[in-house]
């Protein structure tokens, strides 16, 4: 790499870090990468908590973060040998830090999940890769919900259907069986059964005062 275009990557990251411009943007350049530090994860939690959409992060984000916390944790364990307070409220920020910045992440998540039910929308970027599967199984399981939604109207209409074709009638005393124009049998019926039948066969028994139609 240049001189020129080493010092013109260093430039463009003190800038975005300093104007807190969109989240990790200066984190990956080419092979310069910046490790998350104390500073750098609550410039990330307050843009997170400050946005309504997801804020994007690259994603190794999490294993860049657990390798933070793994060393934080290390660092924290070593100073209770010389009953260090500084390090153990330090840690215990972190840790409050890192998990209001996860719930933050997760409801975001899951509001994504829903504005993408039916696949109307386009699939979002900037999750990190854990993320990226967790999205991924939320919106087949609600996908998968959404779809006996669909199935309880086809089966209503393929009930209206059922009704447009049939009428429901009351017979008005016994009646023997008998053929309809259909060539199929229909009876026999009691005095004041009500039944569905085909609408041409329930419509003859009504004109001859066999039945009268019932709504009910």
């Amino acid at each position: 790499m240049g001189v020129a275009l080493f010092f013109f990557r260093c430039i463009k990251i003190l800038f975005l870090s300093q104007t807190g411009l969109s989240f990790f943007q200066p984190l990956l350049w080419g092979a310069i990468i910046l490790k998350i530090s104390y500073d750098e994860l609550r410039r990330i939690y307050r843009l997170e908590k400050n946005a309504s959409k997801l804020v994007e992060v690259p994603e190794d984000f999490y294993n860049s973060l657990n390798e933070f916390v793994r060393e934080e944790k290390k660092a924290y364990l070593d100073s209770l040998k010389d009953w260090s307070s500084n390090k153990s409220k330090d840690f215990s920020n972190l840790k409050k830090t890192v998990e209001s910045l996860y719930a933050l992440r997760e409801k975001k998540l899951l509001n994504l999940a829903l504005l993408h039910t039916g696949g109307s929308n386009e699939p979002p970027s900037g999750m990190a890769q854990q993320e990226r599967e967790l999205f991924n199984r939320l919106l087949n399981s609600l996908n998968a919900h959404h779809q006996l939604l669909e199935e309880l109207f086809s089966n209503h209409a393929q009930e209206r259907a059922q009704e447009l074709t049939h009428l429901r009638v009351r017979i008005s005393g016994d009646l023997e069986s008998f053929m309809g124009d259909d060539l199929k049998e229909y009876g026999p019926f009691k005095q004041n059964q009500v039944v569905s039948l085909p609408y041409k066969v329930a419509k003859v028994l009504v004109a001859r005062s066999l039945a009268e139609a019932n709504d009910a």
